[in-house]
């Protein structure tokens, strides 16, 4: 009598698959190379999404939807009822020329891939490949949701939790490769990860004039400078500094002719903080200060501020677990200390839905000169790390599986 086969073990499945994950990089890297040379915009990733359905379809046991015109979810039910955890990736790209002299180098005059988000998609999709191949092992539902327009308000993420991506997903999870991080190392900041990115624009309105006259004139550029200057003082005396805070004017635009001094003058900026209460305090700090100075000086102004995304604000007990997975996955050594970021992240919205781990991957590479910031125009990353998140992310969705 042949004795019954026994499922495999989490660790068992978890091996086998990071064997196959290995055979698997070249076309991984194959999948971001294409999108890297064939990158779109926000809100018009129509061939990215395209591109990305047409590799899904061709892989076994997946259930196929487009919430939106420009994105992708991918349902992978396991044999067995279970957990039901999603995985996004993020796909649109920037209005940015690139400058780097690669074979795969964008054939978009002014669009590139400069954060990475290419390499986010062809890691979910080599995860995709490698967790269909071993459905018949699973319990559960693995949700792969490819997502457009991450970088521009007022994001993605939140028309796709409308379409109900995430009802019934019990944990969230997703990555970032990061070029000032080494490649072959994860960091995963427990708590507050990345800060809500809110907008500010102000015009400040004088009276123009001659510029050999300034008395005649009411100077909004004079105005608007005292105006710069103030608003530094409410994250520099007026926010606690132990509370992470930003506020930074971005533009100033003003003038015409060296001769004359113009009737207006406007700013703007970006306001970063993680706090809901100083998110709230910030803009009537800021409005206050504005309509007082340029009250003093016979001025008018217009103050508008708009919200960005919440902030990414990782789950403690999740962020503990999955540290654990990727120490157990790669050794201690991998793991990077990572402070909170203040760039933001629409991945927030997920985390309104369901406990959610928003993890970072090393991308850069000194000796290689791949030190390029995110958004400019020479961005590249070691595709060796390619492998690394996939390598992440299939220990820590096979562990989440199984409760």
């Amino acid at each position: 009598m042949t004795a019954p086969t026994l499922p495999p073990t989490a660790h068992d499945l978890v091996a086998s698959l990071l064997a196959a994950a290995e055979p698997l990089a070249p076309q991984v890297i194959a999948w971001r190379r294409h999108l890297h040379q064939h990158p779109e915009l926000s809100f018009e990733e129509h061939a990215t999404a395209q591109y990305v359905h047409e590799v899904l379809a061709a892989l076994p046991g997946l259930e196929l939807s487009r919430p939106t015109p420009t994105s992708v979810v991918a349902r992978l039910r396991g044999s067995h009822p279970g957990r039901t955890i999603a995985v996004r990736a993020d796909m649109d790209a920037l209005p940015i020329d690139e400058e780097n002299n690669v074979p795969y180098r964008s054939t978009k005059r002014g669009v590139m891939h400069a954060c990475g988000h290419d390499g986010h998609t062809s890691i979910v999709l080599g995860l995709a490949t490698l967790l269909s191949g071993a459905r018949d092992q699973l319990a559960g539902e693995v949700r792969f949701v490819f997502q457009h327009a991450e970088e521009l308000s007022p994001g993605g993420a939140e028309q796709l939790v409308e379409a109900g991506v995430m009802d019934g997903v019990h944990e969230v999870i997703g990555l970032h490769l990061w070029s000032s991080m080494p490649v072959g190392k994860i960091g995963i900041v427990s708590g507050p990860a990345m800060a809500a990115p809110d907008t500010f624009q102000c015009t400040i309105t004088g009276r123009g004039g001659h510029a050999a006259m300034p008395h005649d004139t009411v100077d909004p550029i004079a105005i608007a400078a005292q105006v710069v200057t103030a608003l530094q003082q409410i994250v520099s005396r007026q926010v606690d500094p132990l509370e992470p805070a930003v506020l930074s004017v971005t533009q100033f635009i003003a003038g015409t002719a060296f001769n004359v001094i113009p009737n207006s003058a406007y700013l703007s900026g970006t306001v970063r903080t993680f706090d809901a209460a100083l998110r709230t305090q910030i803009p009537e700090r800021m409005e206050r200060l504005i309509r007082g100075i340029c009250d003093g000086f016979g001025a008018t102004c217009e103050f508008t501020y708009e919200l960005g995304y919440r902030p990414v604000i990782n789950d403690a007990a999740l962020t503990a677990r999955l540290t654990e997975v990727a120490s157990r996955t790669f050794g201690a050594h991998v793991l990077e200390p990572l402070r909170p970021v203040m760039g933001g992240e629409d991945f927030s919205a997920y985390q309104q839905r369901a406990p959610g781990v928003f993890a970072f991957v090393g991308a850069g590479n000194v000796d290689r000169g791949i030190t390029a910031a995110h958004h400019h125009p020479r961005f590249d990353i070691d595709e060796a790390s390619l492998g690394v998140g996939l390598r992440y992310l299939v220990a820590a969705t096979v562990e989440l599986l199984g409760g």
